[in-house]
């Protein structure tokens, strides 16, 4: 991140952090949190058809490639990311046309959204981190998904 502004990334970050995503070089230490959400809002930005279908293979691939594992309780979770896929979608879709991809971010971020606990504002704790939701799509069970 830079220290440079209010925005976190800049247009150029974005664009590589989502190119390192891809080909595997970004450094586990930095796939926190606003690195998946920005990596998210590039791709829908650059790329958005198919992605419910890519991002699993994606995902699986990054994890693998830095040494993780995609099992029944670590790496890929498919409901935790096709809720931000459909969130982050819904949100760019609001976006000004010609907004920056790093002002983009800044403003994603500073959404509940930003906040790594923001699924639980849909899914109890217990439905969304059983193997089940990690496996696939599961509904929420606390608020519907499209209320966002």
């Amino acid at each position: 991140m830079t220290a440079h502004s209010d925005t976190p990334y800049t247009d150029a970050e974005v664009a590589t952090l989502a190119r390192r995503l891809l080909d595997h070089s970004l450094p586990k230490a930095q796939w926190t949190h606003a690195a998946h959400l920005t990596a998210t809002l590039r791709l829908v930005r650059i790329r958005d058809d198919g992605l419910e279908r890519d991002m699993p293979g994606i995902i699986r691939a990054y994890n693998v490639a830095v040494g993780g594992v995609n099992d029944d309780h670590n790496g890929y979770h498919e409901t935790i990311t096709q809720a931000y896929l459909a969130a982050i979608r819904a949100f760019v879709a609001t976006l000004p046309a010609g907004l920056g991809d790093g002002e983009a971010v800044a403003r994603l971020l500073a959404t509940p959204m930003g906040d790594k606990a923001w699924p639980l504002s849909f899914w109890s704790r217990e439905r969304l981190f059983s193997v089940e939701a990690r496996r696939a799509w599961v509904a929420p069970d606390l608020a519907p998904l499209e209320a966002v």
